[in-house]
C-alpha cells in the first residue's frame, strides 16, 4: 500500500503541473499497487494486470470498473500520441483512485 500511496501523491503533483498523461499512468499504477496488496494478503502473486483485475471481481466480488477504466486510459494516453487527456478526466480519475485505495485499505484491515 505504500507504493499505492506514493504513486497517488505523485499523480496529484503531475496533475497540478498539467502533465496529464503521466498523471493518468501513476493514478492507474496506484490502483494496481493497492490491488496487488490485497492479492498478496490472500497469498496470490500475480504479475498479469488483466488477470489481477479479473481476480478482484471474481474472488472478492468487487466492481472492477474503475481500475479497468484507469488501465484503458493509461494505455491510450501512454501509447497513442493522438489521444490527449483532458484535465477534468484526470481529476475524475484521481477521485476514483482515492476511492479505490480507500476501499482496498478497508478490506486489508478486516
Amino acid at each position: 500500500m505504500e507504493k499505492a500511496t506514493k504513486s497517488l501523491k505523485s499523480s496529484k503533483v503531475l496533475l497540478k503541473m498539467k502533465n496529464l498523461e503521466d498523471s493518468i499512468a501513476l493514478a492507474y499504477y496506484s490502483m494496481y499497487f493497492a490491488l496487488l496488496s490485497l492479492l498478496f494478503r490472500v497469498g496470490i502473486k500475480s504479475e498479469n494486470h488483466t488477470i489481477s483485475i479479473w481476480l478482484l471481481k471474481e474472488l472478492f466480488e468487487i466492481d472492477n470498473k474503475s481500475i479497468k477504466n484507469a488501465k484503458k486510459e493509461r494505455i491510450e494516453k501512454q501509447y497513442y500520441v493522438d489521444s490527449k487527456a483532458l484535465e477534468q478526466e484526470v481529476k475524475d480519475l484521481t477521485r476514483d483512485t482515492e476511492d479505490f485505495i480507500t476501499l482496498i485499505s478497508i478490506l486489508l484491515k478486516l
